[in-house]
């Protein structure tokens, strides 16, 4: 079995004659490099660290890294050794994982991004955390996230920096891992994603970032805070990255009853089927509808937002895709109002979570609040999910709400026959960070304007933003797809096809290679 998957890994060599290159180096590329002999597990873990040692904390500062894996390169050795003996342990074999600091781990902290989790040891390890083990991956470092999972400030690091223009926010609340990962401070990383905090993150970052159907990855050792729309998902600089990393986390576990709904919608591999031809064919329906009230139509970004998108969607069509521009969803307007007004399941959700670690330094949200710690702004909206539950009657509208808007998507989808949707993720590039965005309850900045993200968790349905292209300035933009229920695999060819037939992304200026 281990010279199979050997033989498996030499196959898509992308090194070239000049030798591996760490940076935008893919699973592929890596794997190549081991097979080859050219690349130890060692090397590689160092390279990333030299990378965050260099750029992190120091360079421009991105402030995207919470703390490194203190045994990264003693784990390091021992799949090096591993791999002498009988070859890759699995599929993601020394791949480095920049995870989420909203999941567990039992041997580095979890601090949910806020100062009171200061030194906080699970003593568990989240389900996907062992499985990307169990398939060889690295956990390199865990990364900084918006206080308890809201924008892209804690109590417990500062401000997270957009690594494309450190001035601009990453997006949140996973902007640690969008901005490591577009920084090339490891090979993939791991979001969750609420109410569009993988795809925000990746958007800006000029990434790949699923939020993939609801019930297809455990929330397993995870903070919640909405559990009807929380959820876990790759954030890579390809789709075939993000693909290989989805077929290690996903599938039913039985810590969290939810994913029994994936059991026969898990695909063998989702990687598999990727084609570059795979646009040929496939009808994509186009929303130019904005999903939020704040968007300026007759803003300067707002046309530049739109021109790329434009450029996307004649590259679609040029690659042999209908495109069915504009389609009409009735009730797309409610999809926001879904979302954001929806504050009745995070008090009962966070304090069962709590409760499960007898160590953990606070029981309950009421706890978090006086302990004064926390950063205004994230002060201010937990105080408006204490003493609401489920039991309210406003839940039913929000249930109502979704059931309907779930049917309107497929009924627009079925009546244009549609492989997807496509929108902007925004439709307007990421703002400037204020000066009193770590101290201000009502800072100012503008943060997430043009926002289209809430149709995918307000329906459960799967989302993957890809990379548009940067605009004159330098900006990413990202291109959303949102398919019906368990259509990862579709969205991948796909997104696939559209990367392999533009190359839209480009890494940041401000992380360039470190000299060897």
């Amino acid at each position: 079995m281990a010279i199979a998957v050997a033989i498996w890994l030499l196959v898509p060599a992308a090194a070239g004659a000049q030798g591996f290159q760490l940076l935008e180096a893919t699973i592929a590329d890596v794997h190549a490099a081991f097979a080859s002999g050219e690349l130890t597990c060692r090397a590689l873990v160092q390279r990333y660290i030299d990378r965050i040692e260099a750029y992190d904390q120091t360079g421009p500062s991105l402030n995207a890294v919470q703390v490194v894996n203190p045994r990264a390169l003693e784990r390091a050795d021992e799949l090096d050794a591993s791999y002498a003996e009988s070859g890759p342990v699995g599929p993601l074999h020394c791949i480095p994982v920049l995870l989420k600091d909203q999941v567990e781990t039992r041997d580095l902290p979890t601090t949910y991004g806020s100062a009171l989790f200061d030194g906080f040891m699970s003593r568990r390890d989240a389900t996907i955390v062992v499985r990307m083990r169990a398939a060889g991956a690295l956990i390199l470092a865990k990364t900084n996230m918006g206080e308890f999972a809201s924008r892209y400030v804690g109590s417990a690091f500062g401000i997270i920096r957009n690594a494309y223009d450190p001035t601009r926010n990453p997006s949140g609340s996973s902007g640690g891992t969008g901005a490591g990962i577009a920084a090339n401070f490891g090979m993939v990383g791991i979001g969750e994603d609420t109410g569009g905090s993988i795809r925000g993150p990746a958007a800006v970052h000029a990434l790949v970032g699923l939020r993939p159907t609801l019930p297809l990855v455990s929330r397993f050792g995870m903070m919640p805070a909405n559990p009807s729309s929380d959820t876990l998902g790759p954030m890579t600089r390809t789709v075939r990255d993000a693909a290989l990393l989805l077929d290690a986390i996903a599938g039913y576990d039985s810590n969290d009853p939810i994913t029994a709904y994936a059991v026969g919608h898990v695909p063998e591999s989702y990687a598999a089927g990727l084609d570059p031809e795979g646009l040929r064919g496939a009808r994509i329906g186009v929303i130019r509808e904005s999903m939020d009230p704040k968007t300026d139509p007759d803003a300067e970004d707002y046309k530049q937002v739109r021109a790329l998108i434009d450029r996307a969607l004649a590259d679609m069509r040029a690659l042999g895709a209908a495109i069915v521009d504009p389609v009409s969803i009735a009730g797309l307007e409610s999809a926001q109002r879904a979302y954001v007004t929806n504050n009745f399941e995070t008090e009962r959700a966070m304090n069962g979570y709590l409760s499960e670690h007898e160590n953990a330094p606070v029981r309950t949200v009421r706890d978090i609040l006086l302990s004064g710690v926390v950063t205004p702004w994230r002060a201010r909206g937990l105080i408006n999910v204490v003493g609401r539950s489920t039991s309210d009657r406003g839940y039913l509208t929000i249930l109502r709400v979704r059931e309907e808007l779930r049917r309107n998507v497929l009924v627009a989808m079925a009546d244009n026959d549609l492989d997807a949707l496509v929108y902007a993720t925004f439709d307007h590039q990421t703002t400037v960070i204020a000066p009193d965005a770590l101290t201000n309850a009502n800072t100012q900045d503008a943060y997430a304007r043009g926002n289209n993200r809430f149709l995918s968790p307000a329906t459960g349905f799967p989302a993957l933003t890809l990379p548009a292209g940067l605009t004159g300035d330098g900006l990413p933009i990202g291109l959303e797809m949102l398919g019906r229920p368990f259509t990862e695999a579709k969205l991948f060819e796909l997104g696939h096809a559209y990367e392999q037939g533009t190359q839209r992304r480009e890494p940041p200026k401000t992380t360039p290679a470190l000299a060897p």
